[in-house]
């Protein structure tokens, strides 16, 4: 039976080059001149951490993320910028995003339901991180494909392992 696999992925490298490029444009820039901003990614826990002044600052850096990740064709949807900054010595305040690896459940649960609610003769089933969908038919697997990039479910989504 045709098969593919719903993920949410960002690769490594891209997302190096992102921070990397957004780090030289900070430097770069004339407001940023005197300030002892940083911008670090921690690739293990996949988490980006910033450290500057102030509020402004630390939205002008986040800006300029963001405008890197759409450059280099990531989605900024993998940010997850939920958590408050907090303040640290003196003047200093941090924040740390998360980028988001692997379906979380909730979000597994709505690409599910969608899937269902839509009535294609299709089966989906969430295994771990990532949803996997079989169908007799690969018309109908293309139809979920489309259906599922048509809904904002809260984070990229790739559609991997086409089977036939």
């Amino acid at each position: 039976m045709p098969s593919f696999d719903i993920v949410s992925k960002i690769d490594a490298q891209t997302l190096d080059n992102a921070v990397n490029n957004a780090k030289k444009e900070i430097l770069n820039r004339y407001d940023f001149n005197t300030s002892k901003s940083t911008v670090d990614l921690d690739k293990k826990s996949n988490t980006l951490s910033i450290v500057t002044e102030d509020d402004m600052r630390l939205k002008a850096i986040t800006d300029a993320i963001i405008s890197r990740f759409v450059k280099q064709g990531l989605d900024p949807k993998a940010l997850d910028f939920e958590k408050p900054f907090t303040s640290i010595t003196g003047n200093m305040i941090k924040k740390d995003i998360l980028v988001k690896e692997g379906i979380d459940k909730d979000a597994a649960k709505k690409v599910v339901k969608k899937i269902k609610d839509s009535g294609l003769k299709v089966q989906a089933s969430i295994m771990e991180d990532q949803v996997r969908v079989t169908a007799k038919k690969i018309d109908d697997l293309q139809a979920v494909i489309s259906l599922c990039r048509g809904e904002d479910f809260g984070q990229p989504l790739q559609y991997i392992n086409m089977r036939n």
